[in-house]
């Protein structure tokens, strides 16, 4: 028995530390979007060894657009204690948004190994599957988050599951068939509403459900006017949201404004020059579609 004992504390100080160590993730994300930055900062100056506090500090910059200073946030907690794998799905959240999917996935593939039920995880490699036109795969990726559970997943990654999942269904039946925009392109609708129902007032949610307003054929529930209500109040939101700017710019196009058209693409470009909604519809290559060309 002492012979036991003392070799699972050698294999314990010899590997251990190469564990991972667990945050209470769920909380600290929750946290993240009922603290404002000022609140967040505070905490991690008064506790600067604390990785909690800095990875509350590092979501707050996430939401706010400041990624920059998130991925300086999630090196430093990844500094203090390299077992955080949370601080490394912080930096592949970052490369995503800087555009940099490839560098990004390698940094999502370690998170996964380690931590495969990890929604953030899922989340943004399902972004990325959906900018790379892997629709399905975004979808298995949306469902298997859903399928965690509300108890098991933080509510806005919980939110952004339905919204991906709706949204990515919304483009598989848009390329599909008559049988495959009937059984996709019903599911969008009913996906978005759960979103909303979870985060009303969160910009992604008015930006998705606005989305489905203006790009949906008036049969299966476009409205137009609808769709400028829910656009306008995700920049009001967010005013750092530049998808919303994209889908608004198309809005204005369709009702032939299109000094506003150019305005809010522009707009869009310049809060991120590397947009790849804003880029495509630019060059006319309406993978995620153009609505000029779809009518």
């Amino acid at each position: 028995m002492l012979k036991r004992l003392i070799s699972f504390l050698v294999a314990f100080f010899f590997f251990g530390t190469n564990l991972s160590y667990a945050l209470d993730w769920k909380k600290l994300h929750e946290k993240a979007d009922i603290v404002n930055l000022p609140g967040a900062l505070t905490g991690a100056i008064a506790r600067p060894n604390s990785t909690d506090d800095l990875y509350v500090l590092g979501l707050v910059y996430l939401n706010l657009h400041k990624d920059k200073e998130a991925a300086e946030v999630f090196t430093k907690v990844l500094t203090l204690d390299p077992r955080v794998i949370e601080a490394k799905w912080g930096a592949a959240e970052v490369l995503r948004r800087q555009h940099q999917p490839e560098k990004s996935e390698e940094l999502l593939s370690e998170v996964l190994k380690v931590k495969p039920d990890f929604p953030a995880a899922s989340i943004t490699l399902a972004y990325i599957r959906y900018t790379q036109m892997n629709f399905n795969e975004a979808v298995r990726l949306a469902k298997k988050v859903l399928g965690q559970g509300e108890k098991n997943v933080d509510r806005s990654n919980h939110v952004r599951a339905h919204l991906l999942y709706g949204g990515t269904k919304g483009m598989i039946a848009h390329y599909g068939g008559p049988i495959s925009k009937v059984i996709n392109g019903t599911a969008v609708l009913p996906s978005l509403r759960a979103a909303e129902k979870l985060q009303p007032d969160s910009a992604e949610v008015k930006f998705g459900v606005g989305s489905f307003y203006l790009l949906a054929p008036s049969l299966a529930g476009g409205d137009i006017e609808k769709a400028e209500e829910y656009l306008k109040k995700a920049i009001e939101i967010d005013p750092l949201f530049a998808d919303a700017y994209v889908r608004s710019g198309q809005l204005y196009r369709v009702k032939g404004d299109i000094v506003r058209y150019n305005e809010y693409l522009n707009k869009a470009l310049g809060i991120d020059p590397q947009n790849e909604l804003a880029l495509d519809i630019k060059n006319g290559k309406c993978k995620f579609i153009c609505l000029d060309r779809r009518q």
